[in-house]
């Protein structure tokens, strides 16, 4: 039987949220394709605007692919994160003014239980619109123009589902009793935790859609996937997800990401990079007053193979010092001489208390585990994911050939005012001085070194033009 009726779960998904932040935040981009990701030659594709989706350009796309695919006139922009988050608290801290139960998964999406609403709307007919139509009409006044899609359903999996349905700016309500109609028609990868490689292996057996997923016993499901993967998949076929709208995430684990231009052999270079790392990893602990046990280094070949090796450490910590030592060590064990176009470095087990070692004396066993990445299927929505990712596109990278000035960077000049990096190159760079709430604004070029030129943080989108 499809979920308990009694539950009214929202999810809310930002619209093509990296990109329209950019565009809100430059004016002479609005109506334009806009494609936010890496820039490098190995990048992807972060979001791309509704007007690039048209050429078919789309996120995990490789950035060339969407350049080719893309005309002329697409802006193509490195990530500002910091612009991004600050949006994201403005549109969480709206939902959680309007339901005690909200669950955040991601920048750009989040879950919010109804029941928890103090003018819960129920499954009224009307009145549930009404609601989502007031939350999301005020996400639109206090983001500069931002829009959402919202699904409404008895679980989280139907929920998500409805939202993509009517995208952007859309509402789909699945009422009690119509998920098993919405749900069986759609293709099997609709289902949470059927990745590419599950998807792959069930259509040997003849199953494409939900529906016909629905008609393999669970036995069968379980013999082929294990107990685990083939129960759940046999419940979430017939809509059953009972996991509830959880107020509180704690972040499992924080890793640092870094993808070269070019394939990296010379372990020097990889362990600066690593230094770094660890630096910005014991920053963000702090920052979160956070300890972590175990450290893992991620490590992806010039064929695109990846190990994950990890060390669990009897302590835990948040020194610098003691994650780059396992990060070494873990690095040592990776051969390298075929060029690593990805490492990673990343903490979990996560605690807010700490012990020192020194108090456990230096020595003690390590515990070395070797973890090869084969893919398939992802968790369930919200299951095993990291807390917090940092893929690195703002800082600088050993390896990639960087000019200081970042296309799409927000900078500020002691005369002209504020404006953000159109290009860069050859010792010039090229700025448009315009703002969330000017006109389009104009462009000039200036040295790359020019004392007058500096970074600045991300424009205000509600404070007045200066």
């Amino acid at each position: 039987m499809p979920s308990d009726p009694r539950r009214c779960i929202l999810h809310l998904d930002l619209d093509a949220f990296f990109a329209a932040v950019e565009q809100r935040d430059k004016p002479s981009l609005r109506g334009r394709p806009v494609v936010v990701g890496g820039l490098g030659g190995r990048g992807v594709v972060s979001t791309a605007s509704y007007e690039a989706r048209v050429y078919g350009a789309r996120s995990a796309m490789p950035m060339g692919e969407a350049r080719r695919r893309c005309p002329a006139g697409t802006a193509f922009l490195s990530g500002r994160h910091e612009a991004y988050r600050t949006t994201s608290r403005v549109v969480m801290d709206i939902l959680r003014s309007r339901s005690s139960l909200v669950e955040q998964v991601s920048v750009d999406e989040a879950y919010v239980d109804l029941s928890a609403a103090p003018d819960a709307p129920g499954w009224e007919e009307g009145r549930l619109e009404e609601w989502c139509a007031g939350v999301l009409a005020r996400i639109v006044e206090e983001t500069g123009g931002l829009t959402a899609s919202v699904g409404v359903a008895t679980s989280k999996m139907m929920a998500k589902l409805a939202s993509e349905m009517d995208k952007p700016a859309g509402t789909t309500i699945i009422r009690p009793g119509r998920e098993i109609e919405m749900l069986h028609p759609l293709p099997v990868r609709a289902v949470a935790g059927v990745g590419p490689a599950t998807a792959a292996r069930l259509r040997t057996f003849g199953v494409d859609t939900v529906g016909e997923l629905s008609r393999v016993s669970e036995s069968d499901l379980v013999a082929i996937f294990g107990t685990a993967h083939g129960t759940g998949l046999h419940r979430l076929a017939m809509a059953e997800d009972d996991r509830p709208v959880v107020a509180e995430r704690g972040a499992k684990s924080i890793s640092v990401e870094e993808t070269f231009d070019t394939d990296l052999t010379d372990r020097a270079v990889l362990e600066v990079e690593l230094t770094r790392m660890a630096g910005r990893l014991a920053s963000r602990l702090a920052q979160s007053s956070l300890f972590a046990r175990t450290v893992t280094v991620k490590a992806r070949h010039h064929d695109f193979s990846t190990q994950t090796r990890s060390s669990s450490l009897p302590f835990a910590t948040g020194d610098q010092a003691i994650v780059l030592r396992e990060g070494r060590h873990l690095l040592a064990s990776v051969d390298v001489s075929t060029g690593l176009r990805l490492l990673g470095l990343g903490v979990s087990g996560l605690t807010a208390h700490a012990q020192e070692e020194l108090t456990l004396g230096t020595a003690y066993p390590q515990a070395l585990v070797d973890v090869p990445d084969v893919g398939g299927g992802a968790a369930l929505e919200g299951e095993g994911q990291a807390g917090e990712e940092d893929r690195g596109q703002d800082g600088e990278l050993l390896g990639r050939r960087r000019h200081g000035w970042s296309t799409g960077q927000d900078v500020v000049h002691d005369e002209l005012g504020a404006g953000w990096v159109w290009g860069s190159g050859l010792g010039r760079v090229t700025v448009r001085f315009e703002g969330p709430r000017t006109v389009p604004g104009r462009v000039r070029t200036f040295a790359d070194d020019d004392p007058a030129l500096g970074p600045a943080p991300p424009p205000d989108w509600r404070e007045p033009a200066g």
